[in-house]
């Protein structure tokens, strides 16, 4: 099997051109248009020596940039010693193939960037699976670009993989793994769906938002899960779900999850849809912002469309505007909860206005439950500890030999199956029952 990583990990770091075409309608950052495929470089390792950038009203059919840009960047490969082209835009096979010709050199697109850090992070199986189903589904139409390749470098991106075999038994054997890969992670996605839809003790929250935005770093301080915090983009990308005991009394399934950027390639929402599961199955998501950034509205939008995608547009949301210790303009914040009057500012280093968010989760989580009547013995101490930790009670009476008691609660729906199964009498409120 070919190897599709295309990212030298041997030797010293490789030198790299940064190229960014800007067209009508992008979502760059206006300050620095770069900034996010730097993030992206550093996080792979490479060596950022130099940058081009060009505003365009349509790409160039055959190099993306246009002949007259091609021979500046070939300069400037030439005059930085350069290892690699990346670009931060995602090319197709042709214009990758004339650009290499063109230039001599190496050229990568942002999604071969993001899919090496991918490769790179996983630690889990189930990971691994993803990240090579990924780049197993890019690599499918550019397998003969980078078969070719082979006889035009020597070391580092490419060469660990086909040897001498063809490029149609490459090609069959890229289809059989692709079909195995989806297999295995389909059971995997089988099993998880039990696994989430099993856990009906205590309500589920899952923390999403932009790669960088600190979900790890809240986790940790509504946890102590202790999971690994980097200031680096994707260093998450295993879900992990502890016990968040509240305050107050109760508690929630709290999860992780990789986190999401522009143009996230579809492969890989695709791919990480097993991960991904633990959101779709959340009672309750937490979208986490990082406030800090200047980049934090089209944050939102980005990790919106992703939702979108995988369906959760409508899905019970929270929007946390974290960071907020590190804003730099109060103006800027003060805009940002203008235009999402329901968000909640923390900082989760600094554990501020954590006691709010845990307020806001109960409410919220309480607000897509049912209004029931509970009746029960009083010396039923498993169904009233239970309904104390699950449920917002809000009046109790006793029969006259206080032998009874009724309680008015509000509660999730998965407490029902718990309460039938201990012998509680529940009467629904049929006026104000919520889905």
């Amino acid at each position: 099997m070919i190897d599709t990583s295309r990212i030298e990990r041997l030797g010293r770091r490789e030198r790299v051109i940064l190229v960014g075409v800007v067209l009508p309608g992008g979502t760059h950052n206006a300050d620095d248009p770069l900034d996010e495929i730097r993030g992206l470089a550093k996080t792979a390792g490479l060596d950022v020596v130099g940058t081009m950038l060009q505003k365009r009203q349509q790409v160039d059919i055959a190099t993306y940039i246009g002949s007259g840009k091609v021979e500046e960047l070939k300069e400037l490969v030439a005059a930085y010693e350069a290892d690699v082209v990346v670009f931060d835009n995602d090319l197709g096979p042709g214009q990758t193939r004339n650009l290499e010709r063109a230039l001599e050199s190496k050229v990568i697109d942002r999604t071969e960037v993001i899919l090496d850090i991918f490769a790179t992070h996983a630690q889990t199986h189930e990971a691994h699976l993803q990240v090579e189903l990924a780049q197993l589904e890019y690599a499918m139409p550019r397998l003969k670009r980078m078969w070719t390749h082979l006889s035009r470098y020597k070391g580092g991106i490419g060469v660990r993989g086909p040897g001498e075999k063809q490029l149609e038994e490459d090609r069959r054997l890229v289809v059989h793994r692709i079909q195995e890969l989806k297999a295995k992670l389909g059971k995997i996605q089988a099993r998880k769906e039990r696994e989430v839809a099993g856990r009906g003790a205590f309500p589920t929250v899952s923390l999403v938002g932009y790669t960088n935005a600190g979900k790890s770093t809240l986790m940790n301080a509504l946890t102590d899960a202790g999971v690994l915090v980097e200031d680096k983009l994707f260093a998450t990308l295993d879900t992990r779900t502890r016990k968040w005991r509240f305050r107050g009394g109760g508690a929630a399934l709290l999860s992780d999850t990789v986190g999401f950027i522009r143009n996230l390639p579809h492969s890989l929402v695709a791919s990480f849809k097993a991960t991904l599961e633990e959101a779709s199955q959340a009672d309750l998501l937490l979208h986490v912002v990082d406030a800090s950034s200047p980049e934090a509205e089209m944050q939102v939008h980005a990790v919106e469309e992703v939702l979108e995608e995988l369906g959760l547009k409508d899905h019970p949301t929270l929007l946390i505007l974290n960071k907020v210790d590190k804003v730099l303009d109060p103006s800027f914040l003060d805009v940002l909860r203008a235009r999402h009057r329901d968000s909640i500012s923390i900082s989760a280093a600094k554990g501020d206005g954590l006691e709010g968010l845990e307020q806001a989760v109960r409410s919220a989580l309480l607000d897509h439950a049912l209004d029931a009547e509970i009746e029960t013995g009083v010396g039923d101490g498993r169904v009233l500890a239970y309904l104390a930790q699950h449920a917002q009670i809000q009046n109790r009476t006793y029969d006259e030999d206080r032998e009874r008691v009724l309680l008015q609660c509000r509660l999730p729906r998965r407490c029902l199956d718990f309460l039938y199964e201990h012998g509680a009498e529940v009467r629904l409120n049929a006026e104000r029952m919520y889905v």
